[in-house]
C-alpha cells in the first residue's frame, strides 16, 4: 500500500506540474501557441467598374450572384467595394473550405454569369457583352 501511495504522489504531481507549466507558457508566450487556422478560403475578383455605373453593376450582382452564392454549401458571405479612383468593384467571397468553393458548378456559374450581364446591360443600356468585365480573380487566404 505503501508503494501505490508513493507512485500515485510521484506521478500526479508529474502530472500537475506538466499541466501548470503549460498554463505558464500559455500566459507568457501567448503568441507561440498557434491554433489551427481555420479552413477559410477568400475568392477575390475585381471588376471595371465605371462611376457612373456603381448602381447598376449592384443590382446586377444582387440580381444573380447573390443568391446563388447564398444557396451554395460553403458559402459564408461576401463584400463588395468599389474604387473610385481605379473605377473597379472588388468582390471577397468567404468559403468555408477552398474544396467546397471549387466544388461549386461550372454549369451553373455560367448560367448565373449570363444573368448578370442580362441585367448589367439592362442598368446600364449597354446592348452587347459584359459592362462589367473581370480584371482580376484570386484567393487569399487568412493569417
Amino acid at each position: 500500500m505503501h508503494k501505490t501511495t508513493c507512485l500515485l504522489r510521484r506521478f500526479g504531481s508529474g502530472l500537475l506540474s506538466l499541466l501548470l507549466g503549460t498554463l505558464l507558457m500559455i500566459s507568457v508566450f501567448p503568441d507561440q501557441v498557434e491554433a489551427a487556422p481555420p479552413p477559410v478560403v477568400v475568392e477575390q475578383l475585381r471588376l471595371k467598374v465605371p462611376g457612373d455605373a456603381v448602381t447598376a453593376w449592384l443590382e446586377a450582382e444582387r440580381g444573380s450572384w447573390g443568391p446563388w452564392l447564398s444557396q451554395q454549401p460553403g458559402f459564408m458571405r461576401r463584400q463588395l467595394f468599389w474604387d473610385p479612383e481605379g473605377q473597379e468593384g472588388t468582390l471577397l467571397i468567404y468559403w468555408a473550405s477552398r474544396q467546397q468553393w471549387q466544388a461549386t458548378s461550372s454549369e451553373e456559374q455560367q448560367q448565373v454569369q449570363q444573368r448578370f450581364e442580362l441585367l448589367a446591360r439592362a442598368g446600364t443600356g449597354q446592348e452587347q457583352g459584359n459592362p462589367f468585365p473581370l480584371i482580376f480573380s484570386g484567393e487569399l487566404l487568412p493569417q
